[in-house]
């Protein structure tokens, strides 16, 4: 009667616990994501805090949401605390009243002491077996807080379908790429970022992309190595549709220099590795001398071992730029995208680099999203954005003629018959 009785009531604790902190610790776990959030934010921002002078705000703002934290461990830590004392105590009433109902049974010849004892071993068996479970389930109720928050994310669909993967011969088209009225929604926003873009680029070409900000310039060239799916109207990257091709080849094919310029903590050659794994060092210098970052390296002690800490904050920012473009350049890539990656450099580098360009393979496609008029003047042909719509496409001499608003973003940046070459 009394182990019918017990493990019933040990049940009822052990499972009301973890039924009562599992959805507590879900919300612990939501809340440290919001201070190491917070954390995130305060470190990689550090020089615009103290730069408008909001050290004390940010620390407030840290001591709340930790505040909130702390309050909400200390809630379900009590609720957990609880399984321990409740299961010694179920476990050493019953014990007692073991004992206690044994010795009135002894006492009556019904049992002997022997089996009183075995009895007591087996409810103290059960104790210690119960604590050992009580404690696993507070593991697991943490556990299962994080799992549930890891398998969010592994199970999310990609909403782009995989390409069949297919290789396509380089000599089949002369065309690159192509846009065929292409529009672009991202999601969840109401508004479209490109619309009806139109237009084709033949091997070996030069392209220039120029607009204010917000016009959708990366809008275009992110959707070249398809890191977006266009919403509508069809891309073609080398005479075939970009949804056929398999992911790895496609950016094989396509290089691409980032915005914001991103080293990775290791050595210079570690980064330029991430272009072509088994590059030559031959390979790598030739990166390098058409990127403009030759000097660079040789300017520093150990060269291609010298060390990059991380995000690259121990090299300038025309420093990082002119390593990213070579990182891009070590594959040989078919289409080359510089989205803005050459904003730190000054113009007599800009100009070396837009010469050394030239110098590469005749079929190379490069695209260049520029702000400056004078990086894209002799591109082979220029297309101006203007709130995600084409509103201008042709060479510089064209376009200062037909177009007003790229001749408006010339004439801010040069005086009428002052330009630099």
């Amino acid at each position: 009667l009394v182990f019918v009785v017990a493990i019933p009531l040990l049940s009822i604790v052990v499972f009301g616990v973890m039924l009562i902190s599992i959805p507590l610790y879900k919300k612990v776990q939501g809340a440290l994501d919001r201070v190491l959030g917070i954390t995130r934010e305060n470190l990689t921002g550090v020089r615009v805090i103290r730069a408008f002078n909001k050290e004390e705000s940010e620390i407030q703002t840290f001591n709340d949401s930790n505040e909130k934290l702390t309050q909400m461990q200390i809630f379900v830590g009590k609720i957990s605390a609880l399984m321990g004392p409740m299961t010694y105590v179920i476990v050493n009433a019953a014990t007692v009243a073991l004992v206690w109902t044994g010795a009135i049974q002894v006492n009556d010849g019904i049992i002997t002491q022997g089996e009183v004892i075995a009895l007591v071993n087996y409810m103290s068996q059960i104790l210690v077996e119960l604590v050992k479970l009580a404690n696993l389930i507070v593991n697991i109720n943490k556990s299962l807080a994080s799992a549930a928050r890891i398998n969010t994310i592994l199970e999310t669909k990609p909403s782009m379908e995989k390409g069949a993967g297919k290789e396509v011969a380089g000599g089949q088209t002369d065309m690159s790429v192509s846009f065929d009225h292409v529009h672009l929604n991202y999601a969840n926003a109401k508004e479209e970022s490109l619309t009806d873009i139109h237009f084709e680029v033949k091997k070996g070409e030069t392209v220039g992309i120029i607009g204010g900000t917000g016009s959708g310039k990366t809008s275009v060239v992110n959707l070249i190595p398809r890191f977006y799916d266009a919403t509508r109207g069809e891309i073609s990257i080398f005479g075939m549709p970009i949804e056929k091709w398999g992911k790895e080849e496609l950016r094989t094919r396509v290089g691409v220099v980032m915005q914001k310029a991103q080293l990775f903590q290791g050595t210079i050659r570690s980064n330029l590795l991430w272009g072509k794994q088994n590059a030559t060092q031959e390979e790598l210098w030739h990166a390098l001398e058409v990127a403009q970052a030759a000097e660079v390296v040789r300017g520093k002690e150990k060269g291609l071992d010298e060390p990059v800490e991380q995000g690259g904050r121990n090299f300038s920012g025309g420093q990082k730029q002119r390593l990213t473009i070579a990182r891009a350049l070590v594959n040989n890539p078919d289409i080359l995208i510089l989205d803005d990656s050459a904003s730190a450099l000054d113009f007599a580098t800009d100009a070396s680099l837009r010469k050394a360009l030239k110098t590469l393979p005749e079929e190379l496609t490069v695209f260049i999203v520029s702000q400056r008029t004078s990086s894209l003047k002799h591109a082979d042909q220029i297309l101006v954005l203007e709130d995600g719509c084409l509103v201008g496409l042709g060479t510089h001499e064209q376009l200062l003629e037909n177009c007003e608003v790229y001749r408006e973003i010339h004439e801010s940046q040069f005086k009428k018959g002052d330009e630099v070459q």
